[in-house]
Order: C-alpha cells, then structure tokens, then sequence
C-alpha cells in the first residue's frame, strides 16, 4: 500500500489526537517498517489496520466508524490535491462513475506500481447508482467514508448504504446510493 496513504492517517491522527499521542502510538504498535512512512513508499496493507486499530482504542471511536471518517478525511485531501480532477465531473455520480476508466488510469501514470482496488458501478436510475468495491484489502468503511466525501464535495445530499461481504483479509462490498431529487 502506497506510504501516502500512511502520511494520511497520521495527519488526520495528529489533528485529531495531537502528536504526543501519535508517537506513543507509533512506539507502542508494531509494526515491521517502524513507523517511518514515505509517501512513494509501499507498505504492508497490515499496518495500516494495526495503526487504525489503536487510534480505534486510544478514542474510542469504533473501527469501522475511524475507517469511514480516514475516507472523509482523504478525500479532502485528494480534492485539494487534485482539483482538476474534480473539475472534470459535475457530479459525485459522474466522477464516481469514471473510477475505473479515468480516475485510476491517471492514478497509474502517477504511481505505476499502485495496487488499486476495483470498482465497477450500474445507474439504476437518475438518482440511484450500485457500486461494488473488490479490493486485496478489507478496507470497504474507509471507501464508504470516501463516497460519502464525494457527494460532499460536489454539494450533494443522498444516502449511502453498504453491505459488507468483506470476509478476511479481501474488502468486498456493494454500496446503493441514493441521490436527494434537489441535488445535481
């Protein structure tokens, strides 16, 4: 897993918790790379749960809930980031939707070695959309939380409901979203 998604979560984690606590964290956890992140690095997908896992109990704010809030979390940060990528869609329906034939094409030229996780959607109506999320990673909450971003950023209202088939360590999960007739 690409470091930058590491960086991520102690930024959050810091803002959240403060530095004290991320380096007692990072001290106490192991974790074979020793806590020392690079974002053009890769480490294992096993660390990234460890280090959730005790932010998890060092707030006691539930795993899947810390996962859905990294996805809110990231997704700021790619927005900021990258924000002639978000340009390109006027809809969270529509950049939702290019995931796969745009989106992780360009992640690609960025970061050929990326281990991307699969998406594949089906518009079901104006205002519905299915999305499945298959992944080597059981990181479906942090997807969520990144779904849920997305129709923030695009100021748009609808209801997201997952069904978890995450089993193992394998993320699977389809997500129904359900778009408010105001929004786009």
């Amino acid at each position: 897993m690409k470091g930058l998604v590491f960086m991520e979560l102690l930024k959050m984690a810091d803002g959240a918790f403060g530095e004290t606590t991320v380096d007692r964290i990072l001290n106490v956890t192991p974790l074979k790379s020793g806590g020392a992140y690079t974002a053009v690095g890769y480490y294992d997908c096993s660390e990234l749960i460890l280090l959730v896992d005790a932010f998890s109990r060092e707030s006691g704010i539930a795993r899947p809930e810390l996962e859905r809030k990294f996805g809110h979390w990231v997704m700021g940060s790619f927005a900021v980031g990258y924000p002639d990528l978000f340009s390109k869609y006027d809809t969270a329906f529509g950049m939702l939707e290019a995931i796969e034939g745009d989106i992780h094409i360009e992640v690609r030229k960025l970061y050929p070695d990326a281990e991307l996780p699969s998406f594949s959607t089906l518009r079901l109506s104006a205002t519905e959309l299915e999305m499945t999320y298959k992944s080597e990673r059981p990181l479906a909450n942090f997807c969520y939380g990144l779904i849920e971003a997305c129709f923030k950023k695009y100021s748009e209202t609808a209801s997201v409901v997952m069904t978890d088939r995450t089993s193992g360590s394998e993320g699977d999960a389809v997500f129904l979203m359900s778009k408010d007739r105001a929004s786009k």
